[in-house]
C-alpha cells in the first residue's frame, strides 16, 4: 500500500512540514514513484515500532505529536478535528478490557484472549492466534515501558468503522523480547478495518505508552469504564493536522 505524505502526517498527528523536514534528514523511510514521495505501510509500522522501543535512538516521532489543551467548547472541538479525534476511545469501546488473564507466556495469552473475542468477531481463534504469533516472529510487537500490541498485518476486519481493540492485563508481567528488557504488563489487541486506520491507531498506542500518566493508570489495571474515561481527555489533547 502506498502513502502519501499528507496520509503519514494525519497518522501520525504531525504537520506535512515535519514529515518533508524527516525525509530531508533522512528520519523516515520512503521511497520515490514519478518524483513524489511516497511510504509503505509495513516500513512504516516497523519504523514506528523501532524508533519506540529503540532505548539508543536520539530520535522518536512520538515526541512531536502536537498537542494542545482542549477548548471549553469539546463539541466544536470533535466536529473540527473529524472521526480521528477519538478512534483509540472508540475502537476499546467497541473492544474490552480483560482484567487479570491467566497465563505464563505472550503465546499463551495470545491464544487465550482470541478464544475469548473470536465469537465476537465471527472468526477462528487458532487460525487468528496463528497468525498472530507469525507477526511475533517477524519482530515482537512490544513498544516499551512493558506495553505490547499484538496484531497481524494480514488479518483486515470487514465493514466501515469496525476497528476494535482488546486491552489485556495479564495477571502477571510477562517476558515478550522487548528491546528495553522490560516485562509486558499491558497489550493492546489491535483489530482494525484498514491499512490507514491500523498505522493511526498504533501510533497512537505508542505515543500513549510513553506517557507517565498513562501508564499509572494502565499499571492501575482499571476497568473499562475507567480506562474509556482517561482515553476520552487524553484524545482530546491531540490535535489532528489540518
Amino acid at each position: 500500500m502506498d502513502l502519501k505524505i499528507k496520509d503519514v502526517a494525519g497518522l501520525l498527528s504531525v504537520s506535512e512540514t515535519t514529515i518533508r523536514r524527516w525525509l530531508s534528514d533522512g528520519k523516515i523511510p520512503a521511497y520515490k514513484l514519478n518524483h513524489q514521495y511516497r511510504f509503505s505501510r509495513i516500513e512504516i509500522e516497523n519504523w514506528m515500532m523501532s524508533c519506540k522501543i529503540d532505548q539508543d535512538r536520539s530520535f522518536t516521532p512520538f515526541e512531536e505529536v502536537q498537542i494542545y489543551p482542549a477548548p471549553e467548547n469539546s463539541t466544536e472541538q470533535s466536529s473540527r478535528s473529524g472521526m480521528q479525534q477519538f478512534s483509540l476511545y472508540r475502537a476499546v469501546n467497541k473492544g474490552d478490557v480483560l482484567v487479570d488473564v491467566e497465563g505464563n507466556t505472550k503465546e499463551e495469552i495470545i491464544l487465550s484472549t482470541l478464544k475469548t473475542v473470536a465469537p465476537q468477531l465471527g472468526f477462528d481463534a487458532e487460525v487468528v492466534a496463528e497468525l498472530f504469533l507469525d507477526r511475533e516472529k517477524l519482530m515482537p510487537t512490544s513498544l516499551n515501558n512493558g506495553i505490547a500490541v499484538p496484531h497481524s498485518r494480514d488479518f483486515i476486519l470487514k465493514g466501515p468503522a469496525s476497528d476494535m481493540i482488546v486491552v489485556v492485563f495479564p495477571k502477571n508481567p510477562i517476558e515478550y523480547g522487548a528491546l528495553d528488557g522490560k516485562p509486558v504488563h499491558t497489550m493492546f489487541f489491535l483489530f482494525s478495518s484498514d491499512d490507514k486506520r491500523h498505522l493511526h491507531l498504533l501510533a497512537k498506542i505508542a505515543h500513549l505508552s510513553g506517557n507517565k500518566d498513562s501508564l499509572k493508570m494502565l499499571t492501575s489495571k482499571p476497568s473499562k469504564e475507567a480506562f474509556l474515561e482517561f482515553v476520552k481527555a487524553w484524545e482530546n489533547t491531540i490535535r489532528q493536522p489540518s
